[in-house]
């Protein structure tokens, strides 16, 4: 297994960058996830590691090695992608050593590794099928033991749930992050689903627009969430957002949004010591916001507008006027459509984000 690491690494077609100057560090045996929608550049940077994209500026490194010349057949990486490519007209023991042929290992060495893939992947008994006789998961695990075969420095994986069904996608990302450290190899995977990313990595690097937002541990992208943008695209649902103003008061600081205002917790006081007056937008998820039948000190009333069930739990969707607020209640919390709750919305794990930057404040 080895390090990678990019320096300022830039991507440009037809002169506009979608990658930007990312600076980025994968540690040894690191499972490390780039997160973000659709364009942000997550893919264009994991193929400039791969090799199969020059970087327009900066420069590549697997291990102490500087690579960014390196054809990909030289890097000693293994890439799974979306699509399983397969080669039908082989069987699966045929398509898990075909790699090794192509380095032109022996004979003894290509069954003994295709061998311990099957065991680790536990498709041994699938070794004589050909793809169209197996299922999606099946399919996948045939991929996957293509590049662990390699026993590669570094693993690259594109999206390769993404053909699962949901059920099915839910297994195999826990099989995946446990095969994972079993075999310790550096590992940076893409996805755009938040899930996948808080359930694999180590480490999350979310981008937006060719730049990297934040990088960290799942829980610390999630509870302490740099901006707007990285609060608002980890969690589901995505987090409360009102704007308004925050104002000193005697009695402490006060959120007022137009429509209503409240007591902010003290634990948020001091991402605005010594101002007087603000614009922010407060930032608050369905879990911790308070909700109940009866008003309480600093609640807010609001007409329930919908509710999701989801087993142990709900989500209220509340309106205040034109603001919409959701919280999570118990599953047999009572909330019609078209009834008045009493949202908390004044939650110590709240946060604060600079109206104009958009930056957390607290």
């Amino acid at each position: 297994m080895a390090q990678v690491r990019l320096e300022h690494i830039t991507k440009s077609f037809k002169s506009a960058p979608v990658v930007d100057d990312v600076n980025l560090e994968v540690k040894e045996g690191e499972f490390l996830v780039l997160l973000g929608p659709s364009g942000c550049g997550k893919t264009t940077t994991l193929r400039m590691v791969a090799g199969l994209e020059k970087p327009t500026k900066g420069d590549v490194y697997i291990g102490d090695s500087l690579v960014t010349e390196v054809e990909p057949k030289d890097r000693d990486i293994a890439m799974v992608f979306q699509s399983y490519a397969l080669y039908p007209h082989m069987t699966v023991h045929d398509n898990l050593a075909f790699p090794l042929k192509m380095h032109k290992y022996t004979k003894e060495d290509i069954e003994e590794r295709v061998t311990k893939a099957a065991a680790i992947l536990e498709i041994g008994d699938l070794l004589k099928r050909r793809p169209k006789e197996l299922s999606g998961g099946q399919r996948q695990r045939v991929a996957l033991g293509r590049a662990i075969v390699r026993d590669p420095k570094v693993f690259l994986m594109d999206e390769p749930l993404s053909n699962l069904d949901a059920k099915l996608r839910v297994q195999t990302r826990v099989e995946l992050k446990n095969l994972q450290k079993r075999l310790g190899t550096t590992t940076v995977y893409v996805t755009h689903d938040q899930a996948e990313a808080m359930t694999l990595a180590d480490r999350v690097a979310l981008m937006r627009q060719g730049a990297i937002q934040q990088v960290g541990s799942p829980t610390e992208v999630y509870a302490h969430p740099a901006n707007k943008f990285v609060a608002g695209f980890l969690g589901s649902p995505t987090m409360n957002f009102i704007d308004g103003v925050v104002r000193r008061t005697d009695a402490g600081i006060v959120f007022d949004c137009g429509e209503f205002s409240f007591m902010v917790d003290p634990a948020l006081a001091s991402a605005v010591t010594g101002v007087t007056s603000r614009d922010v937008t407060y930032g608050v998820r369905a879990e911790d916001v308070g909700v109940g039948s009866e008003p309480r000190e600093g609640s807010v009333e609001v007409t329930v507008f919908g509710s999701e069930l989801m087993g142990s739990e709900q989500f209220v969707h509340g309106m205040k006027e034109k603001l919409k607020i959701v919280a999570r209640a118990p599953m047999d919390f009572q909330a019609p459509i078209g009834s008045k709750v009493w949202m908390d919305l004044a939650s110590p794990k709240a946060h604060l984000f600079d109206a104009k930057t958009e930056k957390a404040l607290t």
